[in-house]
């Protein structure tokens, strides 16, 4: 489907950036593969079962931890993996299990929390770890939705010192949202990395290196096949890695504009199946690998 306005000539057939079908399909969820209701659509479904039948390896790779992804179970193909946390962890949706964790080192993450409560006013953690989720009281919830039922908040230095952390979540609303990231980013440096993936100020931060590039690319080198074969699909920064990395960035029409800015390619929004809708002209492209073909590892 075509996104809102004129008409673009990305979604047009000969203008998909690169000839034939991609190998690997790695989208974002919220807000890009997503509706707005959190829901997958029937077309969505329906194409990404047609896309994993002509062998294209369809991943999704989100800032959603573990215990967020259960519900979408019945829409993870493949080998039921999913790249959550951003690149922190690997889950194997089926198994309900996490897979292999790229966690934040505790002695940095005590350092990260002392440092960022003397900087900033009323400052407040919530620990995504690959078993649950540890909240102090004084975070300001954006999801409460989310929040299992009979958490007790606690302080972040009580989580236990072998608890695997894939991100530490920090959020103030004592200074403007937009400045929220760039000062926190500036106390880190270069000890962790400070993503974004939504609104509210929200300070998602990550061991040095992991993002989502870094999962898919660990996803693509484990079954041999190049960056030049994926086309991946965002819309807010923390995708910009993982776009740039794949052989083709895809933005849908909602994203953020600095993903609209660095894309190659744009498709339709979210709410009107626009990675499904980009996915079925590759599916009507011809392959120029036969099914199962390996190659070189990704870069």
């Amino acid at each position: 489907m075509t996104p809102t306005g004129p008409a673009r000539p990305d979604l047009q057939a000969g203008h998909l950036g690169h000839p034939g079908r991609p190998r690997v399909v790695a989208t974002d969820l919220d807000g890009t593969l997503l509706r707005s209701d959190g829901s997958v659509s029937p077309r969505t479904a329906q194409v990404l079962r047609e896309a994993e039948r002509a062998g294209i390896h369809v991943v999704f790779v989100t800032a959603r931890p573990p215990r967020w992804l259960d519900p979408l179970a019945d829409a993870v193909g493949g080998d039921g993996t999913v790249i959550g946390a951003n690149g922190a962890f690997d889950y194997d949706v089926r198994a309900r299990r996490v897979t292999a964790s790229y966690p934040i080192d505790r002695g940095v993450l005590d350092e990260l929390v002392a440092d960022l409560r003397a900087a900033l006013p009323r400052i407040g953690f919530s620990a995504e770890l690959a078993d649950g989720v540890h909240t102090e009281p004084a975070y300001p919830e954006l999801h409460p939705a989310w929040v299992p039922a009979g958490l007790v908040p606690a302080p972040i230095d009580d989580l236990p010192r072998d608890a695997v952390v894939g991100k530490l979540l920090a959020r103030t609303e004592e200074i403007p949202d937009d400045e929220v990231i760039p000062r926190v980013a500036e106390i880190v440096g270069d000890r962790g990395l400070v993503q974004h993936s939504g609104t509210g100020g929200l300070a998602e931060i990550s061991a040095p290196g992991v993002t989502k590039a870094s999962g898919l690319r660990r996803f693509c080198e484990a079954r041999g096949i190049a960056a030049h074969d994926v086309w991946a699909f965002g819309d807010m920064p923390n995708d910009l890695p993982m776009l740039v990395w794949a052989g083709v960035g895809w933005a849908v029409t909602n994203a953020h504009p600095d993903v609209l800015a660095a894309a190659d390619r744009v498709c339709g929004r979210n709410d009107e199946d626009g990675v499904a809708e980009a996915v079925a002209l590759a599916l009507a492209a011809p392959s120029t690998h036969p099914t199962g073909a390996t190659g070189p590892p990704g870069s």
